[in-house]
Parts: C-alpha cells; structure tokens; sequence
C-alpha cells in the first residue's frame, strides 16, 4: 500500500480522497493555488504545497508544479481526481516517468477512449450499438453534408477530443450544418487544442445514463451498475441517481454486461464510466467513455455499499477488486443534487463571493460532500460547484422525499446556488414520475419563466 498519496486538484474532490486516504491509514498532500489557501481540502491534509497563483494554467494544470510537490513531498502516488489533469494521457506518462504511480488508468487506456472516434471504434468492434455516424474524425464540411444526407437529418457534430457540450452543434438541416461545422470546430480547437470533430445522427429525446465500471490488475473487471444523468443543462449534469427509473433489472444485466465487454476489450484499469444514449423506444448506444471517477460516484456507493475512492486506491496499489460481478447487489434507491454557485432566475450565472452562513442537513440517509464552510470564501476561477446533497432511501419515493426535506433544511448565506432550482426539478411531476431525458431542463424552464440578463 501507498505511504503518501498527493492529491492533484482542488475542493470536493479533494477532501473525498483525503478522507478515503485516512481510512486506510495514508498521509496525503493537498496541492492549491492562492485563491484556495483556505479551502478544507487544505485544512484536512497532512501537508499542504502551494503551486502557483489562481489560474489552472499556473497551478493545477501545470504539471511541473505538480510533480514538484509529490517530490519535496516524498509521495509515492498521485490521485488526479476529476476535471483538471485527470483525462490528460501525458500527465500520466509523466507521473509514472518521475516515479509515481498515477492512480487510474494507463496513459494508452485514456488516450484510446479520450479521442471519440477511436472510442466509437474501438467498441464498435467490441460489438456495442453507436450512434450512425462517421468512422472517424471528418476532413471537411463536405465530407460531413455527404454522411448526414446518407443517415439522415437531425445530425450532431461533435468535437473528438473533448466533452462538457463544448464543440457541440444540432444541425436540422444542411444550411445549419454548413453553418454549424466551422463553429464546432473553432469551440474544439479553442477549448482541445484539436479542431477535429465527427458527426452522429441525433437523437431528439435521449436519456443518459452511465455504468460504473472497475477493473483490476488480476484481469478481473466488473460493472456496479447505472445511473441516470438526464437531467442536465448545456451537457452538464445537475441531478443523477441510480439506479434509473427507465431500465428493468433484465436491462440493467444485458447493458452492464456489455459494457464490462467493452471494458474488456481494452484490458481497462481502475474506475470508468461507460456512457449511453438511451432512446424512447429502449434501444441503447455507446456514447463515450470517462477514464476517471465521476463527480456522481456517491449514488453508486449508496446502493453498493462499495467505497469507490478506496477501491481505486488499493487498485492502483495492484490489489485485486474487493468483490466479484456475482457479489455486487444494489439495495434501495439514491439521488445527487449538485450544489452550484449559480444564479439560476438569471441564467444560471456564476455567483462567486463569500459564504456567510451555511448549515448542512441531516437525517437518516442524507448525505453531504462538501469543501466549504461558513467563512469560505467561492473564488470565481473554477468550476461553481460547492457541494453535492445525497439521499437515500428504501425506494425512490422515500429518497425523492428525503431530498425534498434536505433541500428545504438546507441553508447557504452570501452566495446565490442551485438550491431553488433543484426544488423546482425534484417537484416536478415529470421527475417525480422518472419521465426524463436531455431536455428536462430546458422544458421545465420554459414551464417557470426566469428573470433575463
């Protein structure tokens, strides 16, 4: 096992694998820039390393700065977290190079399903449904018009070496595909540095849904089953839960087997999510592959009872999994509630500045993770989020009850949040009935008009 594991981001995610790290009885390091020098994260770990000031591009994506840290540290491991460095193949070529085992994949495995059309091959052969689409990245707007007219208008231009809805454009038709592939490519090559992009044929009332996957050293791999993150807004997500209110147990087996398939194909190490698109009708694809832990891991954990942060800890330190496919079982029902520091009435802009009072729920089955504290002060350089609410219950009616109360009880002071519009959400009666997809949140806005600018 790890004597000392450095932990290369910031916040939440941060405080998590500390706290996973003290468990197991490891001394951590906690990197941070001058604006997070009172962030918990700091506070918590057993020695603390500034690396730079406020922007990522001089602290936590500099990676010179990072392997620097784990150095005078004396660390033996890195944990990368999420966001940031986490999917970035040469950070962890470069942690392995200097000495560190990188706890996650192998640099090939990220490179491999970090460009989208390899990843669309890749399980392609691995026998999983795609979208129709291109086989591979696209040489100009006329080899896309070609391919679209073949597989028919809606189509969806996407960006191969990113997420997060950037690079992303619908086209209905061939005047907004013209017009759209030359935006998307500029997005792709603004945020990527790659402006090669692909195209899919779009599916007009998708459900994203994801399966927890793990694998270790021994060859052993297995799925812990999904979760459903439709609810989201410009692709990024806002509520998850699992399991989904849309698959049947007899699914939930078929798509998780076939997802470890996919894995397999790949040898694949450590955490990943494999990402599908789920149609009305139940048929299914491969969307795309996150080689990392998710910012929703803890729905997961409630209903395994498996402690995902530890598990790739002792995975990345050539321990087998803690349990086989046969002994996985999911018990009773959890739902996530990001906690962003966001003005939603105003277009869910940015509401950075300091936390005067902040009181976290409680209760049987409420859960809280979070790197803030009343005091804290929400620096404007990083992603908004502040916190995560859990519930869970039984069922989903009691876990759906349980977030509704926690969401009433909780308290946060000085800043705007999300807070408002997750109770707008978790009322609504279409979410109450699982009756969702993609687009929940643009209906559910049109439905409660918000203030503009």
């Amino acid at each position: 096992m790890f004597r000392k594991v450095l932990i290369a981001n910031r916040g939440e995610i941060a405080l998590r694998v500390i706290r996973a790290c003290r468990e197991l009885r490891i001394a951590t390091v906690a990197v941070f820039s001058e604006a997070d020098r009172d962030s918990l994260h700091v506070r918590l770990a057993d020695e603390s390393v500034c690396i730079g000031p406020p922007p990522p591009s001089q602290s936590y994506n500099y990676i010179a700065r990072l392997i620097s840290a784990a150095e005078v540290t004396g660390a033996d491991a890195i944990h990368p977290g999420y966001g940031f460095l986490s999917e970035n193949a040469h950070f962890a070529d470069v942690c392995v190079s200097c000495g560190f085992t990188f706890i996650g994949p192998t640099s090939e495995m990220i490179r491999r399903m970090g460009d989208k059309a390899v990843a669309r091959r890749t399980m392609r052969e691995a026998g999983l449904p795609c979208v129709p689409g291109s086989e591979g990245v696209l040489a100009d707007v006329d080899e896309a018009q070609s391919l679209a007219g073949s597989i028919g208008y809606p189509v969806i231009i996407k960006a191969a070496a990113g997420g997060g809805g950037r690079g992303m454009r619908v086209a209905w038709d061939e005047k907004q595909l013209r017009a759209g592939f030359g935006i998307a490519q500029a997005e792709a090559g603004a945020a990527f540095s790659n402006d090669a992009v692909y195209l899919e044929k779009y599916i007009a009332r998708p459900r994203h849904i994801e399966f927890q996957l793990f694998g270790d050293g021994q060859g052993h791999l297995i799925h812990l089953g999904e979760r459903e993150c439709s609810v989201q807004r410009n692709h990024q997500k806002l509520i998850e839960e699992s399991p989904s209110p849309f698959l049947s147990d007899a699914q939930r087996r078929s798509v998780g087997a076939m997802a470890v398939k996919g894995a397999q194909a790949i040898g694949y190490l450590n955490a990943g999510t494999m990402e599908f698109l789920f149609d009305q009708d139940g048929s299914f694809y491969f969307m795309e592959m996150n080689t990392r832990i998710q910012v929703e891991h803890p729905v997961t954990e409630e209903v395994t009872g498996l402690d995902l942060v530890k598990e790739q800890i002792r995975v990345a330190a050539g321990e087998s999994l803690s349990l086989t496919q046969d002994q996985v079982e999911w018990r009773g029902h959890a739902i996530e509630c990001r906690i962003n520091a966001e003005d939603y009435e105003h277009g869910f802009r940015p509401s950075p500045g300091k936390i005067t009072y902040w009181y976290k729920p409680g209760g049987p089955g409420i859960r809280v993770d979070s790197h803030v504290y009343a005091g804290y002060g929400v620096p404007p350089y990083y992603d908004s989020m502040i916190g995560k609410l859990i519930a869970y219950g039984k069922d989903r009616p009691e876990a759906l009850r349980r977030m509704e109360i926690a969401l009433e009880e909780i308290i946060v002071e000085g800043i705007k949040t999300t807070v408002p519009f997750h109770q707008l959400a978790i009322r609504d009666a279409r979410f109450q009935s699982g009756d969702i997809d993609t687009h929940f949140v643009e209906a559910l806005l049109k439905k409660e008009p918000v203030a503009a600018g």
